[in-house]
């Protein structure tokens, strides 16, 4: 009887230890099941978000193409030809389209913080042009060497000449990949990445991302990329202030042709037409220097200024948006006291609105400061940048793109891999909005 019941005992206890195996069994499997489940829920999180984040990249993409259609029809149709459009008459700062929205990257004067961001539009003719600057001239940019500045030279001039002594084809074949000196005019700014000596410091300074602001990485010393020496101002590299678009038509805009000063017979028969007196006889070297000697009125110059011309229409720097650095070159080049630039610029910020005319000028220059730099000056502008950084639904899926307008486009290049470019301010205004959503 003994031995039956401990053989049932026995019994009971195998079948009870097959039963915690199986439980045990089934326990692992339910565990492996919900750790592939978790892991496929996870990995899914991360396809829609990716997904989420490629939707937003498109939108920001067709808020760009949006405002380069948007900007085209601005300057389409400014009302006067030459001048920038008036800021309360287009919209350039987080400018809704659907869920994405889109910026205009511009830039401020010197007297603004380096670490605000600006926006707007941003004059071409405000820079000095590659193809037609002389080395004087590029000598007084900012980081600029003499070797670089006669290297610039050579590169544009023909086989058959180099005035300035620069490095030529014997020169660029030695590089590692060979190629050849072009002799002939730049054809964007980015070409500069070809000329001999231009190396990434002098190109873009410290403004590593080209927004014209003062960004974190770009004050910190040696701790992240560029190299700067950490003291709370941006000092940007030449591609700041050069561009190679600056460029004035021979035609008014009802078809008739503008006026060179320098020919006397057309001149004189213009202002009689005009209905403006000048004293006769005399001749004029420039827009600038014709004002300065004829002796009439701001508002007399106001009107005929857009009928005449300098005899050379490329390259002319617009003194009513040039920053002290363009000026100085010019001042530079044309032999006259660099120092000029300054109290130009004061004089112009300290006016109340924008300036349309070269006539405030003689406010602050002498007649003979005029006579010599009034062949690299106008007061016009054709061409601008549209520096179009955009994003999407919750501020994700950032994308910039800049456009030169003439007002057709005449270039367009991809900015996004140079990073954010609207400044902290808007990040943080953005940052802010999704966590409230």
């Amino acid at each position: 009887m003994k031995l039956r019941v401990a053989g049932k005992a026995f019994s009971d206890q195998r079948r009870a230890g097959r039963n915690g195996s199986v439980l045990i069994i089934v326990l692992w499997i339910a565990f492996g099941l919900v750790s592939i489940a978790l892991y496929f829920a996870h990995s899914m999180s991360f396809e829609l978000r990716a997904a989420d984040n490629r939707v937003a990249g498109m939108e920001a993409e067709e808020a760009i193409a949006g405002a380069a259609r948007y900007v085209s029809n601005v300057l389409a149709n400014a009302q006067r030809a030459g001048t920038p459009p008036d800021t309360n008459a287009y919209r350039f700062s987080a400018v809704p389209v659907g869920d994405a929205a889109f910026w205009l990257i511009g830039r401020g004067n010197h007297q603004d913080p380096p670490t605000t961001a600006h926006f707007g539009l941003v004059d071409e003719a405000s820079k000095l042009n590659l193809n037609t600057a002389t080395t004087n001239m590029l000598l007084m940019l900012p980081r600029m060497t003499p070797e670089l500045a006669a290297n610039i030279v050579s590169w544009r001039s023909s086989a058959n000449s180099n005035p300035s002594g620069g490095a030529e084809s014997d020169t660029y074949l030695r590089l590692n990949p060979p190629y050849m000196c072009k002799n002939a005019p730049f054809e964007s700014v980015d070409e500069l990445r070809l000329v001999y000596g231009a190396d990434l410091d002098i190109l873009y300074g410290e403004d590593v991302n080209l927004n014209g602001v003062l960004d974190l990485n770009e004050n910190d010393g040696a701790v992240s990329p560029p190299s700067d020496d950490q003291n709370g101002r941006l000092d940007p590299g030449i591609l700041e202030y050069v561009t190679v678009y600056s460029h004035e038509p021979g035609m008014t805009t009802n078809g008739t042709a503008r006026v060179a000063v320098t020919n006397a017979t057309q001149l004189g028969s213009f202002l009689s037409g005009a209905s403006v007196n000048v004293p006769p006889g005399r001749t004029y070297t420039s827009v600038l220097d014709f004002y300065f000697q004829s002796g009439i009125s701001a508002e007399d110059f106001a009107k005929i200024e857009d009928q005449i011309r300098n005899p050379n229409i490329d390259g002319l720097v617009n003194v009513n948006s040039a920053s002290v650095a363009v000026l100085s070159c010019l001042f530079s080049g044309a032999g006259a006291d660099t120092n000029k630039a300054v109290p130009l610029v004061a004089y112009r910020e300290s006016q109340a609105g924008p300036l349309t005319s070269m006539s405030w000028v003689k406010n602050v220059l002498d007649a003979r400061a005029a006579r010599l730099v009034g062949p690299y000056r106008t007061g016009k502008t054709y061409q601008f940048t549209a520096d179009i950084a955009a994003v999407g639904r919750y501020g994700r899926g950032y994308r910039r793109v800049e456009y030169i307008f003439d007002p057709k486009i005449l270039y367009r290049q991809d900015l996004t891999h140079m990073g954010w470019g609207l400044g902290k301010q808007t990040r943080d205004t953005l940052l802010l909005a999704k966590a409230i959503r």
